[in-house]
């Protein structure tokens, strides 16, 4: 009789521990992806690179031999008044104009189904990420900052040439990162960070399950030179990584630079 009660009560409990872990079970995902893919313009077009074809605001002569730089915290602006910063798998991301891997960037993070009002991303790393030796291995290690500049890690490397009033052909180093205070004497007494949001307009978007939804950020490369300020490479020079002001100039002109255009779904 003992046997049987505890067969009996045995049962019950496999029951209700069955029941127990199929409620702790989790839903299924409704989640989708996110791509970024990065393009380069100059004037509407593709950018033409090592070829001296272009004109900026100044009325500089130029051409561009490479492009390179990081952009960080996307995040993602709900409907609903939710945020979501990408940051599960990758969070800072390095393109390349010579290196077509880093020209799609397909992101980890599973993102909710739903609306989302906007994207906006830091062009460069905020002060807390932008540490020395992060990066080991090239080509992100080749972007460092020298620590005597405040270290850390460019946020862009625009390399290319101009030609001046008297028709000699220069080289120049559009290079951002961190900036420096210096006294009368030339000594550094404090450092700057040059990172900046980018907001997107028009990047609005609506989540699916199982769908990745693919935009291109295309970046208008005359913007760096053009609005809010002209940027003359004949009045700035050819190297500005030393020059806060020439860098602040140029992190203002960087908020026109970047638009968005939504491809395709999967």
């Amino acid at each position: 009789m003992k046997l049987r009660f505890w067969i009996a009560g045995l049962s019950v409990l496999l029951v209700i521990t069955s029941v127990s872990c199929k409620k702790d079970e989790p839903e299924e995902s409704q989640t989708g992806q996110l791509m970024l893919c990065f393009r380069h313009e100059v004037n509407r077009d593709n950018i033409v690179f090592d070829t001296m074809k272009y004109v900026n605001a100044a009325g500089n002569p130029y051409l561009v031999n490479e492009i390179q730089y990081f952009i960080s915290d996307v995040t993602l602006y709900g409907s609903d008044g939710s945020q979501i910063i990408i940051d599960d798998w990758k969070d800072i991301w390095y393109v390349d104009t010579d290196l077509p891997d880093t020209w799609c960037w397909q992101m980890k993070d599973p993102i909710p189904t739903g609306t989302y009002d906007s994207i906006t991303f830091r062009f460069g790393i905020s002060k807390e990420k932008n540490q020395s030796l992060m990066f080991v291995n090239p080509p992100e290690s080749n972007m460092f900052w020298p620590e005597y500049l405040g270290g850390g890690y460019h946020y862009m490397k625009l390399n290319g040439k101009w030609r001046d009033p008297e028709g000699e052909v220069r080289p120049f180093n559009f290079h951002l990162g961190i900036g420096q205070i210096y006294d009368d004497n030339d000594s550094i007494t404090g450092f700057i960070h040059n990172d900046f949001i980018i907001h997107l307009e028009n990047s609005g978007f609506g989540m699916e399950k199982d769908k990745t939804v693919t935009f291109e950020v295309v970046m208008e490369v005359n913007e760096w030179f053009k609005d809010p300020h002209v940027f003359d490479f004949n009045y700035w020079g050819g190297d500005i990584m030393q020059n806060q002001e020439a860098m602040l100039t140029a992190c203002e002109n960087g908020q026109n630079v970047f638009t968005i255009h939504r491809l395709l779904e999967e």
